[in-house]
């Protein structure tokens, strides 16, 4: 460990476990490094003393390991990293590097020798297609033939195939295959692999032994993969660490036969955990069969096994059941408890099971789950003793009647116990806890008995037939791994128990696999020891002082053995002196404080366990059944029960050796039970040539591309993989080949010569260079250690010697002969030897590095030197130069100085005069300013009085005009507006009953002349005029109807022509009015003087405009009165047709004159068709009401205006063809969707006439027409229909938002509590649909995934949120209602940003329906902008729209018919739009299409049609009403921000021009003083000149 060398240190404290560093320097006493990852982190390691005399030739610091040489890019790829048993150094932190290493490049598969490391990586990876099975099955398949395949990486296929093709070989050796690792690493899916790839192999020989498969029956293959979901359902359960965590072990055997095909398997469980049954953790489940159950039943199964959903009180099913809910009943990340009861009852189908097993074993599992349900009351006995009841007798009936015994016996069972003592039975009443532990001890019991049942029923399903025809077999060991928990117990003890007698199996194999490297290399071995851990083996199970057997011994005390006494047993026979800690063998050991907690240790190979004495030890070993619960099992009615109950006592009992015949048989202990299946397991291994395989577990989160290091080094440890390691680097942990060791240690000898030693293997045998090498070494190494140390300042050395010198010495190469041995193709080193030799190799590389410095730092101080010089040079001649333009500059300055004091007394002088002159002319600008804006201010006031005078005139005669004409006009338009409405129920309705009058007479007058023609025989025409006379008896009660209805017209025509009267009346009033008001216009005239000349033309105007609309009101009554007349005749004549058919039908021929006498008397009219009578009603104020032609009305005549009808063409072929109009002029029937919508300011009649003028229709459409206004709002809705169906569709596929869910719970008089589930998560958000109907729709959000998820759709069909039903939302709002959208929190993987949720226009609130833990839910759903929120904020809200028009909800009057007549005549059934359009179509009319009937339906298919598009746009407008209220008072709270903050700017501005104007005055003042201080100077200057000149006159000089 020279300076320069990578050395691996430990990490106690962080989750790395191990830090790569470079080492500084090394002293006697410590090892200095730093991180490679930052150098600027140093630290040292002290050194570790040695313990023997061979310790002491090797260098050890504490924490402190070799780093091998990075391998390259190519290297990896080549997979030169894929077998760590080739590294030069292997170690923990190698291993870990390693494994980390790939598992980063996504290589989850690692060789260590023979043992396979699989990482989990927490995602489906591209591993295990039928490719790669099929790769390895040929590579496998040449390998065996002996020929050369393509070399693989490693993979779980690779050792499945080792083991079937080593079982193939002459040999026939039984192979083993042994899978271990913690819960959650992927022992079970290894498993699934391992069986796939064997079955696979074994069934790819069917055929080939003459025995096929019958047709309909399984395969043995299909049969063994699905056993294998039956044991998960009944042995696997959700742990905090896993969701499919096997909590049993399971040994799977495949019997082959002679030429490999297979022939079937048998199970092995051993120790499933029943504790489990009884208490689970928070976050962890029971069983999986318990949640399928209740979970996938149908709702018939759900009765016969009693889950009533209704006891409940809305809590499910599997949080209500005690065995179920005690930690949640959590859903899995993987699948659902629904498809998994499906594959499960599947699986059992297809091993055999007929429906009557499986509905027996279900009402098994369905009665356990009702006993769990079982509580005791307290109650005081005869005694005075608490005793426990039954609190509830019904669960109590459930639980015996679903499984098979008596009621009264269960009772018994469990309130009660029997001690048989000296053949007496004594009956002891429980307490109610004592109670509580016996209902769950036979719960277990139960369950572990049909545990035990279903693997034998397995076994029968898959199991061979024929034992002679197996050959040789594989088997597959899903074994639990090493547990070290806070709390351990007896469970612990057995599985760690287990791992330690595996561990010694594994060690033993791996010295057999070192012994064979060794022979087959051919070196010296003899002298090696291996570490054996039989000790500890012996400490557990040894007889009779084990730990096992004292644990039966004090079980078989019966009521005088308890868990404290069998400790105390312990710790005096391991330990028996006093201030003994440890046992003799070191194994065993307990402190005193330790002792009087009742925990002892126990040293395994991969650390020391505290076991805690009081958790239930001789309970969980006895396990056996109560005498009760014998007497409930033998008197049981089930069959099954007493089948599991036979199993049970076949496995618990045994029989000792001389015991005769009669005398009862022992209860086998727990431990006696696992002891013999251990035995049996290892016995099986060691006669089969075993197979490993490790299951690492990265990190405890299941999160795919993370790697805990801490957590992986515990797990090698636990694994075995280290000790392994451990065991196989015993003897030459260091093994090199022939090339790599001559060109890595050739360069320590640098003054041997090339002839004695090259320096190239070219050519040469590298076996014997190499032992050159190392004898040179040696001798070289002798040498230098008696020759001691040399001065580096001896005379004659060259400069490499001396620098060798100055370096510090590494260790002597003296070591023995023997650590270093010469194989065939490998060098093996041991550690001393290896550390010499690497010390010399980086002291003579640290030397050379050290000489090649040496020789570049004097060429840098060289090249330095030149520089220098030269630049001093160039600094000395600059310096010259600089002084010589000093004194020239000198001179420059005299001349220059004077030029400079002339030139400023000018400046003076001109300033002087130029701030005279500015101030003149500022003056005068400010007067003339002053006085011109005085002359302009009194003109404009002169200007503006004499506006606002003529402006006020003006007001007061336009408010005048437009409330004369506004009041004109409304009595104009209510006049139209009645008449319009008396004009649409009489006249319309009378020429639409008499078109279809004239229609049903042709058509009687067709069917008779046909019916006429068609009558034949006599039996015929008989059989015809039975019917013609049931038809006549039809006509006859319709014409009675017409009759009732023709009297109502009449009525109504008489109310009609009373009401004329009144208009005419109205009319003759109006014209006064005209002529008041013509008076009225020419006082106003005469009275305003100054009115212009266009005021008064308007005036006018308006006048005669009122005269065209009386005289258009008067042309209106004539046409009317004319339409009348003739509808009266048109009716008389339908009259009397029908007189004329009647007589027809009876046989009489009537004439015209005949009919003419028969025709009423009288003014009034009847309707024809009874199916277009609807009488119109109100239901409240504001409510439209639709008359018999389908014409929306509205009964408010001072407020809703006239509506007019525009027919368009229908969508459907078939009624189009019906609506041609003809010559005697049939009415359409259909009405134009446009009539059913509210018209948007339709304006007043008389505006219809001016077809240039642009209509206001509400949208930013100009039209000229009305008709082309009602396209334009139907051609609006249907877009904005489709666009919400284009919203619907994007819903389904899924959005990406930012999602906060809130659940508000409100107590009365306490304060909300809001409580965030989710926070900012970014979630996908789905429209799940279950089913046809939208009810069943549900939202659903799953977890955004990162690339790699996306890319393997791993989440496809994952949903770690709860969705939401549709049928739960009660409001879709836009923006953030209910929580201030800046306060939202931010999720706890990502800190958020300040100001990221200011935007209210990006969010929708979804308000769902309370629940019992939240009175309040909302959802906060955020965009990324503001048109994608829109888009789902219109989505959403048609999905609602459309779930409330389904459901029945209508928003509109728009009624069908059939709802109207209530009690009439019912007409043909209207379909939903829904209904297929195949089953509307109608054939081609016929040329006599006028005298066919429309048939309604249609057009009661078309009024519903546009009846839920009406109801769907007004609940969308209704809703958007809401946004808008909200937006408006958004936009008020906006506007008084606005204006506080428009004063605070006011104020501001005030405050500023106060400073503007205090700075003002201080300018003005500071150039007062300014001026001040020149006119100062100016007077010293000239006092100055003063002194001077009297001075001169003093000393008599004059200026020349």
């Amino acid at each position: 460990m020279e300076a320069g060398a990578r050395v691996w240190i430990s990490d106690t404290d962080g989750d790395d476990a191990w830090i790569l560093c470079e080492v500084i320097s090394r002293t006697a006493t410590h090892l200095n490094v730093q991180t490679i990852a930052s150098p600027s982190k140093t630290f040292s390691r002290p050194r570790v003393q040695a313990s023997s005399s061979e310790d002491a030739i090797e260098l050890k610091y504490e924490g402190v390991e070799l780093a091998n040489t990075p391998l390259s890019d190519t290297e990896k790829a080549d997979g030169k990293d894929s077998d760590m048993i080739t590294l030069p150094h292997l170690h923990e932190p190698a291993i870990l590097h390693a494994i980390g290493d790939r598992f980063d490049r996504g290589e989850i598969y690692t060789w260590t020798g023979p043992v396979l490391i699989a990482v989990n990586p927490f995602q489906r990876l591209p591993l295990y297609t039928n490719d790669i099975l099929e790769k390895y099955r040929r590579a496998g398949l040449l390998r065996s033939q002996g020929m050369n395949s393509s070399k693989l990486g490693p993979h779980v296929y690779a050792i499945a195939d080792l083991s079937y093709r080593q079982m193939m070989a002459p040999e026939r050796i039984s192979q083993s295959i042994l899978i271990s690792g913690e819960s959650g690493a992927g022992k079970t899916e290894s498993t699934k692999i391992v069986m796939l790839y064997l079955t696979t192999l074994g069934t790819a020989h069917i055929g080939e032994d003459g025995k096929e498969e019958k047709a309909g029956d399984l395969s043995i293959m299909e049969r063994v993969l699905q056993s294998n979901p039956i044991l998960e359902a009944f042995g696997n359960a959700r742990t905090l660490r896993n969701d499919n965590s096997s909590r049993f072990g399971k040994f799977i055997e495949l019997g082959f036969s002679r030429s490999g095909s297979l022939l079937g398997a048998k199970v092995q469980t051993y120790l499933l955990e029943k504790v489990r049954l009884g208490f689970h953790a928070s976050g962890e489940r029971n069983y999986h069969i318990f949640y399928q159950l209740l979970r996938g039943a149908t709702d018939e199964q759900k009765k016969r096994y009693h889950f009533h959903d209704g006891d409940t009180h809305g809590i499910e099913l599997s949080n209500f059941y005690h065995y179920t809910g005690q930690g949640g009943a959590p859903s899995l990340r993987e699948f659902s408890d629904e498809d998994g009861f499906e594959y499960t009852v599947k699986a059992m189908r297809s091993i055999g099971w007929d429906e009557v097993k499986i509905d027996k074993v279900l009402s098994l599992i369905a009665g356990l789950l009702h006993l769990g349900q079982v509580n005791f009351d307290s109650m005081e006995n005869e005694g005075g003793q608490e005793v426990a009841v039954i609190a509830d007798e019904n669960d109590l009936k459930s639980a015996a009647l679903l499984l098979g015994v008596d009621e009264t016996k269960l009772k018994t069972a469990l309130t009660e116990r029997i001690l048989i003592t000296r053949g007496e039975a004594i009956t002891i009443q429980l307490t109610p806890e004592k109670a509580i532990d016996s209902r769950d001890a036979l719960t277990k019991t139960i369950y572990g008995a049909l545990f035990l049942w279903v693997v034998s029923e397995v076994n029968r399903s898959i199991i061979w037939k024929n034992e002679s025809e197996v050959r040789s077999s594989t088997g597959v060991l899903d074994i639990f791994g090493f547990e070290c928990f806070a709390t351990n117990s007896f469970e612990q003890l057995c599985i760690n128990f287990t791992n330690e007698a595996l561990q010694q199996q594994f060690n033993k194999f791996i010295f057999k696999m070192e012994q064979a490297e060794y022979e087959r290399e051919k070196i010296q071995w003899d002298f090696i020891s291996f570490p054996d851990n039989q000790d500890c083996l012996d400490t557990i199970q040894s007889r009779p002082n084990g730990i096992l057997a004292m644990l039966d011994d004090e079980c078989r005390l019966g009521a005088r053995g308890n868990d404290r006494n069998w400790a105390d047993r312990l710790y005096q026979h391991f330990i028996p002196n006093k201030n003994q800690v440890e046992s003799e063998n070191t194994r065993f050991g307990a402190t005193p404080i330790e002792k009087s907690k009742a925990i002892f240790t126990i040293r395994h190979f991969a650390g020391p366990v505290k076991y805690t004495a009081t958790t239930g030890f001789l309970e969980k070993n006895k396990d056996e059944i109560p005498v009760t619960a014998q007497n409930l099992f033998d008197s049981a009615d089930s069959w099954l029960v007493k089948e599991i109950y036979a199993i049970q006592k076949l496995e618990t009992e045994e029989r000792s050796a001389g015991s005769k015949p009669g005398k009862p048989s022992m209860t086998k202990t727990v431990g006696q039970q696992f002891k013999e299946q251990l035995t049996q397991l290892m016995t099986k291994i060691e006669s089969t040539q075993p197979h490993y395989i490790r299951c690492l577990k990265p990190n405890d989160s299941a999160k795919p591309n993370m790697l805990t290091r801490r957590r992986l080094t515990e797990q090698l440890r636990y694994g075995g993989v280290l000790e392994a390691v451990r065991v196989a680097r015993m003897g030459f942990p260091v093994r090199l080949n022939h090339n790599h060791f001559f060109k890595q240690y050739r360069m320590v000898l640098p003054t041997v010569s090339i002839d004695v030693l090259p320096w190239s293997l070219d050519g040469r045998d590298a076996q014997s260079l190499c032992v050159k090498l190392v004898d040179c070494l040696l001798s070289r190494g002798k040498i230098v250690a008696e020759a001691g140390s040399k001065s580096a300042k001896e005379i004659g050395i060259t400069r490499a010697e001396k620098i060798r010198r100055m370096q510090v010495q590494p260790i002597p190469m003296v070591f023995p002969r023997t650590d270093v041995q010469l194989g065939a193709t490998k060098v093996f080193m041991r550690k001393p030897a290896h550390d010499a030799l690497e010390a010399h190799r980086v002291y003579h590389q640290s030397a050379s590095a050290t000489l090649l410095q040496s020789w570049i730092r004097g060429l840098q101080k060289r090249v330095q030197y030149l520089v220098t010089s030269e630049a001093v040079q160039t600094i000395q001649r600059f310096y010259r130069g600089c002084k010589g333009r000093e004194r020239w500059w000198k001179l420059r300055e005299s001349v220059a100085g004077d030029l400079i004091t002339t030139n400023f007394r000018m400046l003076i002088v001109l300033r002087r005069y130029r701030r005279a002159k500015y101030g003149t002319v500022l003056f005068q600008g400010v007067y003339r300013g002053h006085a011109t804006r005085r002359q302009l201010a009194a003109i404009k006031i002169q200007s503006q009085f004499r506006m606002r005078k003529e402006h006020y005139s003006y007001e007061t005669l336009k408010a005048a005009v437009i409330s004369l004409q506004c009041r004109h006009r409304r009595g104009t338009a209510k006049k139209i507006l009645a008449a319009l409405k008396h004009e649409q129920k009489d006249i319309g309705k009378l020429k639409a009953n008499n078109e279809k009058l004239k229609l049903e007479m042709a058509s009687l007058k067709a069917m008779l002349a046909a019916e006429a023609q068609n009558s034949a025989t006599k039996a015929a025409s008989e059989s015809q005029l039975r019917e013609k006379e049931a038809e006549i008896s039809k006509l006859e009660k319709r014409i009675m109807e017409l009759e009732v209805e023709l009297e109502k017209e009449k009525e109504r025509v008489r109310k009609l022509e009373k009401k004329l009267e009144n208009e005419k009346s109205r009319s003759s009033r109006r014209e006064e009015e005209i002529s008041a008001l013509r008076q009225q216009n020419q006082n106003i005239k005469n009275s305003t003087v100054s009115l212009s000349r266009s005021q008064i033309t308007m005036v006018e105007k308006v006048t005669v405009d009122d005269t065209k609309e009386l005289a258009e009101q008067k042309a209106l009554v004539a046409r009317l009165e004319e339409e009348l007349e003739r509808e009266k005749t048109s009716r008389k004549a339908a009259d009397g047709e029908v007189i004329r058919l009647r007589a027809e039908i009876n046989g009489i021929k009537l004439n015209d004159e005949e009919v003419a006498a028969l025709i009423p008397s009288g003014d009034g009219v009847s309707t024809a068709l009874t199916s277009l009578d609807f009488e119109p009603t109100i239901e409240q104020k504001g409510t439209t009401e639709t008359d018999d032609s389908g014409t929306i009305s509205d009964p408010r005549d001072d407020e809703v205006l006239p509506q007019l009808s525009t027919p368009t063409q229908p969508s459907q072929p078939t009624i189009a063809n019906l609506e041609k109009p003809e010559k005697h002029g049939m009415r359409n029937l259909l009405k134009s969707p446009s009539d059913y919508f509210p018209l948007i300011r339709r304006g007043h009649l008389h505006k219809v006439e001016q077809d240039t003028e642009v209509v206001s229709s509400g949208w930013n459409v100009e039209v000229t027409s009305r008709k082309e206004r009602e396209e334009s709002l139907r051609d609006d809705a249907h877009q904005f229909e489709l666009k919400i169906k284009q919203f619907a569709n994007m819903i389904e596929q899924g959005i990406e938002v930012t999602m906060w869910q809130m659940n508000r719970n409100v107590e009365f008089g306490t304060e909300p509590n809001d409580d965030f589930t989710i926070k900012g998560s970014q979630v996908q958000l789905k429209l799940h649909k279950r089913g046809d109907f939208l009810v069943q729709a549900a939202l659903t959000f799953s977890m955004k995934g990162g690339y790699l998820s996306k890319a393997l759709n791993r989440r496809k069909d994952k949903s770690a949120l709860e969705p939401l039903s549709v049928t739960e939302i009660l409001e879709v709002r836009a923006g953030c209602h209910g929580y201030d959208q800046n306060q939202l929190p931010s999720s706890s993987s990502r800190k958020g940003k300040s100001g990221e949720n200011k935007y209210s226009s990006q969010f929708i609130t979804l308000k769902a329906s309370p629940t019992p833990i939240a009175s309040t839910r909302l959802y906060f759903l955020k965009f990324k902008s503001r048109g994608s929120r829109n888009d789902l904020l219109f989505g959403l809200r048609g999905l609602l729209a459309d779930l409330q028009i389904n459901e029945g909800v209508n928003i509109s009057t728009i009624q069908s018919p059939q709802s109207q007549n209530g009690n009439k005549t019912a007409s043909p059934t209207r379909s939903r739009p829904g209904q297929s359009k195949d089953d509307n179509k109608m054939s081609a009319l016929p040329p006599n299409a006028d005298k066919i009937m429309v048939p309604l339906t249609e057009v009661h298919k078309v009024v519903d049609a546009e009846r839920q598009a009406y109801d769907r746009l007004l609940l969308i407008l209704l809703q958007g009403s809401s946004d808008l209220k909200s937006c408006e008072d958004d936009m008020m709270a906006l506007r008084g921000s606005l204006d506080v903050v428009m004063a605070e700017s006011k104020q501001k501005d005030k405050i500023q021009a106060q400073d503007s104007k205090l700075i003002m005055q201080l300018s003005k003042k500071l150039e007062t003083l300014l001026m001040d201080n020149e006119d100062l100077r100016d007077r010293n200057e000239n006092l100055h000149n003063r002194v001077i000149a009297l001075e001169n006159e003093k000393l008599g000089v004059y200026e020349a």
